[in-house]
This record gives C-alpha cells, structure tokens and sequence, in this order.
C-alpha cells in the first residue's frame, strides 16, 4: 500500500495540523516524490480551514482481497486485487492518548477515552467541554481503561468506565463503575465491580466492552513487575482462576456474576473468569455470522496474538508462549505447546502490539465486508485480514496507513457505517515535547474517489 500523493493535500496543509514532527515532513515529502506523484490541495481555491474536515483528509491506494504476504507489505507472489482507494478524516483533534472509542447506542455519538478525562466526539465534531463527575471521591480512581454504554442506552442512560484503583499500600487493580449520562454530566456514579488482582510495582492495563449477549467483557493483564527476568512469581497468576490476573472476565451490566460463566459454583474459582492464561487481552471482536468471541492479546517479544476465545479455556500464558521473554529466554522449557492449552487462530514475529479488532459489516466500503482489523501500537498500523480467499494463500493481510507513523490504539465501527481508528503520534527521547503530546487523533475512513 502506497499513499496516494497526488490526491493528498500539501504538506503544510495535511501533516502540519497532524502535529506531525519535522523529520517526518522531510521523510513524507521524499516519499511522494519517489513515488513520481504531485502534492496539490483537494480544493485549490480553498483555504487550509481547520473547520472543514476534507480540507485535511489522506487518500491511500489499497487492494483486496490483499497482498499474499505474511507481514500485509505490498510484496507477494499473487495478484493483490482489486484496488480499493481510501481517505483518512480527522473527527477529532488535538487528544492526549485516546485509549478507546465507543458509540452511544440509537444515536451518532462517540465517547472518547483519555487517560484522565472522558471526552464526547457529537455531530462529527469534539465537543469542547469535558464530560463531568468523573471520577467520583468516592471511588479512588486513577487512569481510564475504556469508557462504554450500555446497549439499552434510550432507557438506562448508563455509561460505564474502567479504571485503576490504587491502595495506600500503592497495589493496583481494575474497577468498574456506571453512571447515568445527564448532558455532559456523570451523575448517580457507583461503583459496581472490582478485580481482585491486587498487585504492586507492575504495569496495569485493562479492556472493557458490552457482548452481544449484554454482558460486559473485562481483560485485567498479568502485571508482571519482572516481565524482563526469568522470575515467573507473579505471571504465574494467570494459570491461577483463583486470581483474577490475566484473565477475560464476564460480568452482568449490573457488576453481578452471571449464573452461566463457566467456574461459578467452584470454591477454588472466581465466579467471574470467563478464560484464563492472558498476558494482556487488548481487545475483543465478535464474529457477526457464527457469535464467536476474538481477541488481540500482546506477547512479550514477538508471538503476539489473535484467539479464538472460549469458555473456561486456557491460553497457555506464562507457559506457552510464541514470544521470548525480553531477556531473549524462552518463558518455560517447553513453551511452543502444552496439551490442554489453547493456540493462537493467528500471531505476529516480530510483534505489533496489537490493540483492538472489529470484523467490518458497514456497507461504506462494500469491498471490505466480513474483514477483520486490528490496530497496532508498534505495528503502527491498521491490519486488515481477509479470510477464506482463493490462491496461493487464503489468509491475506494488508498493513494500512504505516505512512502516518502513529500507534492505532482502537478501532470500532461506528452507526453510520464507518471504520473509526484512534491513533496518536508516541515521541521518545531528545524530541519528546515538554508538555503533554497533543498528537491524538480519530478518524473516519471512507471511500475515496
């Protein structure tokens, strides 16, 4: 895939408002002129306006069902298809690191996820004004995780967040609370769930989203403080259902157990576990003709993962893994399989972080029907997958918008059709700003002529 440089807008007129870093001008502009295209603006008699969004839209080449390649690059030994052109449009600018997006069931409404602070993407543009009354005193809440609403939104007007709890005794874990959304207001906040996985020193992160049978699916990863060592004394939790570290959880929208998870009723178990053996679940994408139940889940060094996600099934984490632990070592002394633990339906080495999928069913762009997409954070990508195709190879992956240089923390399909991605620009080192990078962006795909 190649970034359609004659249909793009100048270089001061796109990648400038996309906070893009100098470097990266110089590389886009080499790129467009080794490519032999011509950088003009969509409307020429029209200004650069901020106000209008098409003014700083991309435009990219891509084809399907895709290229016959195991990383989705343009490069394979079967034809790639039918060749599928796209825009990129920002509907939100100027964000911190939005983490999740999601759409307010019955209307076009988009809750964006910060890391401190709820923001509401309304008529296609970000509303100003932050959604207020979160976090509640009462909760002792730290950075979001995920922001959702409930399916029957018209009647409860609940929205539900996910965040850290931190003790006095600084161990974290993941909590679940629900408010009725009051204009730009939380109100009647509680808490409704809590994970008992309690732990200090590691890194924490988290995923929730409503399922199609209007239970909520929870994802609290292995928060392993020695990720980089051979000490296995805490991702060892995520064989222990008696734990909720590393672990998918199923709760009903009220926080209470459902009566069908698959260990309720077991003394040695947490009622809530729905699947066990994750290192850090990041996503969930339910298949729309079979129901089954997918998820993205980052490895450590390499062997990153898509799942097929069961009942009471365990994924083999920190036992079995396709990844290296960072010290180089294998993560057990028989890590590529173990009877009785699950295999990835797909994995990624090198790895690409993925973070959030959705099988596509909009009709905007016919031509992608029943596709999966993953976004990736190092990837820098979005991943489309196409399966069950004729040739050489059946599973065809195509790596989309790696020009852009951003991390592709979600991607959800909105009402209207569309593909949604939350990206951001992450900068390192001498070149990081001083303050908050202000590079988040969500954009709408469409078709392009």
């Amino acid at each position: 895939m190649s970034m359609h440089c004659d249909r793009a807008l100048s270089i001061r007129g796109i990648l400038a408002p996309l906070h893009v870093p100098k470097p990266r001008l110089v590389v886009a502009a080499l790129t467009c002129v080794l490519l032999h295209a011509h950088v003009q603006p969509v409307a020429a008699q029209a200004p650069a306006d901020r106000s209008d969004a098409r003014v700083h839209s991309l435009v990219f080449d891509t084809y399907t069902p895709g290229p016959c390649s195991p990383n989705g690059q343009a490069q394979g030994n079967c034809d790639p298809g039918e060749l599928v052109r796209v825009r990129l449009v920002p509907v939100a600018e100027g964000l911190r690191q939005p983490r999740h997006i999601a759409f307010i069931p019955g209307t076009n409404d988009m809750l964006v996820t910060e890391p401190t602070e709820i923001r509401l993407v309304r008529d296609g543009k970000l509303v100003e004004e932050r959604i207020a009354g979160f976090p509640a005193e009462s909760l002792d809440a730290g950075t979001l995780q995920s922001v959702i609403a409930h399916p029957d939104f018209a009647a409860t007007g609940f929205i539900y967040v996910y965040y850290v709890k931190r003790r006095g005794d600084g161990a974290t874990t993941l909590g679940l609370a629900r408010g009725r959304l009051e204009g730009l207001e939380l109100a009647d906040v509680e808490e409704i769930f809590v994970a008992d996985g309690w732990m200090s020193g590691g890194p924490i992160a988290g995923r929730a989203e409503f399922g199609p049978d209007g239970m909520i699916f929870l994802t609290l990863n292995d928060q392993d403080r020695s990720f980089s060592t051979d000490d296995t004394s805490v991702r060892i939790l995520a064989q222990d259902v008696g734990s909720d570290i590393g672990k998918v959880m199923r709760v009903r929208d009220d926080g209470a157990i459902p009566a069908d998870n698959p260990f309720v009723g077991q003394a040695w178990a947490k009622p809530e576990v729905f699947s066990y053996g994750h290192r850090n679940v990041t996503g969930f994408a339910w298949h729309p003709e079979t129901g089954e139940l997918w998820a993205t889940e980052i490895a450590p060094m390499g062997g990153d993962e898509l799942n097929l996600l069961r009942a009471g099934a365990n994924y083999g984490w920190p036992h079995v893994s396709l990844g290296r632990i960072y010290n180089n070592s294998l993560v057990s002394e028989q890590s590529w399989w173990r009877p009785g633990m699950e295999m990835p339906a797909m994995h990624w080495t090198p790895s690409i972080s993925p973070s959030g999928a959705v099988f596509y069913t909009g009709e905007r762009i016919p031509q992608w029907q029943g596709h999966l997409f993953i976004g990736a954070l190092n990837g820098q990508m979005l991943q489309r997958v196409a399966f069950d195709q004729p040739g050489a190879q059946s599973e065809r992956r195509e790596a989309l918008f790696i020009e852009l240089g951003r991390r592709f923390r979600h991607v959800e399909q909105g009402p209207d059709g569309y593909l949604y991605v939350a990206t951001v620009i992450r900068i390192l080192g001498a070149n990081a700003p001083d303050g908050p990078n202000m590079s988040g962006t969500v954009y709408r795909i469409e078709a392009a002529e």
